[in-house]
C-alpha cells in the first residue's frame, strides 16, 4: 500500500470500484444482492509492521514499495493504523533512540492492538539478547505500558504476556479474546465485527452441527456456536489450536471440541478411511452436521476440500481472494445456490477484497 495514495475524501469512490469489481467477477453465478460493509476511512488497522532504518545516525520507520525492494520510504505518520499504534510509534522510537543497548542491530518492529486499548511491541534484533537487553527492555514496556517481546535468531524473550486482550462486539453483545504474538488475527477489527455479524444473523435458523475448518482462534466458532446445538473445528496451528481452547473457556462457550487436523485429514477422518488418535475422545458419528464454515488462505480450497464442503447442505464461505472463490464456485455451485453474498472492505486502498458466500444445497 502507497502512504500517499490513502485520501479519505476517496474512500467511498474505491470502495465502489471494489463493489463493481466483485459483481462483475460473480455474475455467472447469479448472486443476490450484494451486501457491502464499509470500514472506517482512517486508523483501521489493528497490526503493523516496519523496518527500523539506521542511517549514520539517524533511525526512522521505513517500508518498501515492490517496484524499489531496497529503497526506504521513511514513515513518519501511518494514518491506517490504530490510533494507538499512532500514539505509540514516536514514543518507541524517542526511547529507541536514546539506549544503545535497545537500538544495537534493531531491524523490525511490530505492533499488536486491540479495540479494547491493550498493545504488544515485538523487537526483532540481529543480535543475542542478554540481561542488559532485557533490563532496558522492561523499563521500556512500564513506560510505554505494553507488552513488550524480543526476537532474535533462535531466541524469544517475553516480557509480560505473549498476547492482548480483544473485546469484540457482535449484536450488541460482547465476545473476549486471546490474540496471540506472531499468529493470525484480523488486521481490521471493526469490519471483523461486520464479518462476524453477518455470518451470526445468516445462519440463525440453520440449526443442526457446524463443522469449522481453518478456524484460528475461534474467532468465527465463539461467535457463531450459539447458532448451532454442536461444532466441531479443526484447525492445523498448535498455538491457534491453544488459543481457541483459552477462548471457549474465556466466553463460557461448551458445545464446542476444537481438533486439530487439517481439511484433508478430516474428511479422511469423515469418510472413515483412516483413524486419528487425536479424535480418539470425539464421536463423529454422534455429529449432525448440516453446515460447514470455512475462512481459507488466499490459495482458496483445494480439490479434495471442495469435495468435502459439497457434500453439506449450507456452506459459509469467508474469502480473503475472491478469484479463488470464484474458481472454487465453479464446483460448488454444480450442487449449491448462493443465498447471500457480502464484501467486507478489510484493506481500504488496496486491490485486495474479502467477501463471503452463504450457500444451499439445490433442490432436485
Amino acid at each position: 500500500m502507497a502512504l500517499n495514495t490513502i485520501d479519505p475524501d476517496h474512500y467511498e469512490q474505491q470502495l465502489d470500484a471494489k463493489k463493481h469489481r466483485l459483481l462483475r467477477l460473480f455474475k455467472p453465478f447469479e448472486p443476490p444482492e450484494l451486501e457491502v460493509f464499509s470500514s472506517p476511512p482512517l486508523h483501521f488497522r489493528v497490526r503493523a509492521e516496519f523496518r527500523l532504518w539506521h542511517q549514520d545516525d539517524e533511525l526512522f520507520y521505513a517500508m518498501f514499495k515492490k517496484e524499489q525492494p531496497k529503497v526506504p520510504c521513511r514513515i513518519e505518520q501511518f494514518p491506517i493504523g490504530s490510533k494507538c499504534i499512532n500514539q505509540l510509534m514516536p514514543q518507541l522510537l524517542n526511547r529507541i533512540k536514546e539506549s544503545t543497548v535497545l537500538r544495537h542491530k534493531l531491524f523490525q518492529v511490530e505492533f499488536l492492538t486491540t479495540l479494547s486499548g491493550q498493545a504488544l511491541i515485538t523487537l526483532i534484533y540481529h543480535k543475542k539478547l542478554d540481561q542488559h537487553w532485557q533490563h532496558q527492555a522492561r523499563e521500556l514496556s512500564q513506560q510505554l505500558n505494553v507488552q513488550i517481546i524480543g526476537r532474535s535468531k533462535k531466541q524469544r524473550v517475553v516480557l509480560g504476556n505473549d498476547y492482548v486482550m480483544e473485546t469484540l462486539t457482535v449484536a450488541n453483545k460482547q465476545y473476549q479474546f486471546q490474540q496471540v504474538e506472531n499468529s493470525f488475527t484480523q488486521p481490521n477489527a471493526i469490519v471483523n465485527q461486520h464479518m462476524l455479524s453477518w455470518a451470526l444473523q445468516h445462519s440463525k435458523h440453520i440449526g443442526s452441527d457446524l463443522v469449522e475448518l481453518y478456524c484460528g482462534n475461534g474467532n468465527f466458532t465463539i461467535v457463531l456456536a450459539q447458532n448451532f446445538n454442536r461444532v466441531l473445528a479443526t484447525e492445523i496451528s498448535k498455538t491457534s489450536v491453544k488459543s481457541a481452547h483459552h477462548n471457549l473457556e474465556l466466553n463460557s462457550v461448551e458445545n464446542v471440541d476444537v481438533v486439530r487436523m487439517s481439511s484433508e485429514e478430516f474428511s479422511q477422518a469423515l469418510s472413515g478411511t483412516r483413524e486419528f488418535r487425536r479424535l480418539r475422545e470425539v464421536d463423529l458419528a454422534s455429529y449432525h452436521f448440516n453446515t460447514v464454515l470455512v475462512d481459507p488462505p488466499r490459495a482458496g480450497l483445494d480439490e479434495a476440500t471442495e469435495q468435502l464442503v459439497s457434500r453439506f447442505d449450507n456452506i459459509i464461505y469467508i474469502s480473503c481472494n475472491p478469484n479463488t472463490l470464484s474458481k472454487n464456485l465453479q464446483v460448488i455451485t454444480k450442487t449449491h445456490t448462493i443465498k447471500h453474498f457480502a464484501l467486507f472492505d478489510q484493506f481500504p486502498y488496496t486491490d485486495h477484497i474479502e467477501c463471503g458466500v452463504i450457500l444451499s444445497k439445490r433442490t432436485r
